[in-house]
């Protein structure tokens, strides 16, 4: 049960980073308020939301920053990565530069963080004709770095629900087991059954290539 006062059994900050242009705040917006603009106005300085969430009867409040307009510095201010509980590294599947980009992204989580939930979301993903980034190879490097993927539509709408509430029953876990380590024998997180794709009738979408 939530504390005496609070609405929320657990409270976590996510932080979403990536190159400029992948659609940060579009995920955001999609998750918190159900919205999209196809204008792009550049995220000045650090944006947050919040969104309460039901995980297994359970109240997680999340605070979710975006840092769109901080890439053009090439790092995130260390300040941003305090007390973050996990981090979503976004690349745009119709831009390969973007995806070789994790690397470097996945290189400041690692300064910046001991221990934090991380996953890799490729997003623009619906426009077959424009795409760059496949999915295998996007899990193949996944599955290299012990990363969980997936591929999403802020536009259209796909897997952004599905992305989020998965990334947050992962940060749950984590903190679940790191207040109880002998409780379960388990990794945490990449172990888990890669869902990259799904349309909002539930079904796979694109074709198979690995």
């Amino acid at each position: 049960m939530a504390g005496p006062g609070k609405d929320y059994n657990h409270l976590f900050k996510l932080l979403i980073i990536g190159d400029s242009n992948v659609g940060k705040s579009s995920l955001l917006l999609r998750f918190a308020d159900n919205s999209f603009s196809g204008s792009y106005i550049t995220t000045i300085g650090v944006d947050f939301k919040i969104r309460t969430v039901d995980i297994d009867g359970e109240r997680v409040k999340l605070q979710i920053w975006d840092t769109a307009g901080q890439e053009r510095f090439r790092t995130i201010t260390s300040t941003y990565y305090r007390n973050t509980h996990g981090v979503i590294i976004v690349y745009d599947v119709t831009n390969a530069e973007s995806f070789v980009n994790v690397k470097r992204w996945l290189n400041e989580i690692t300064q910046n963080c001991d221990n934090v939930c991380k996953i890799l979301v490729g997003n623009k993903n619906d426009d077959p004709s424009k795409k760059q980034v496949e999915s295998c190879d996007a899990v193949r490097f996944g599955e290299s770095v012990g990363v969980r993927v997936f591929e999403t539509s802020a536009k259209e709408n796909v897997n952004v629900e599905e992305m989020f509430m998965a990334f947050t029953h992962m940060v749950l876990r984590a903190k679940k087991q790191s207040q109880n380590p002998n409780r379960h024998n388990e990794p945490g997180g990449h172990t888990d059954k890669i869902n990259l794709q799904k349309h909002r009738d539930g079904k796979k979408k694109g074709k198979k290539c690995c």
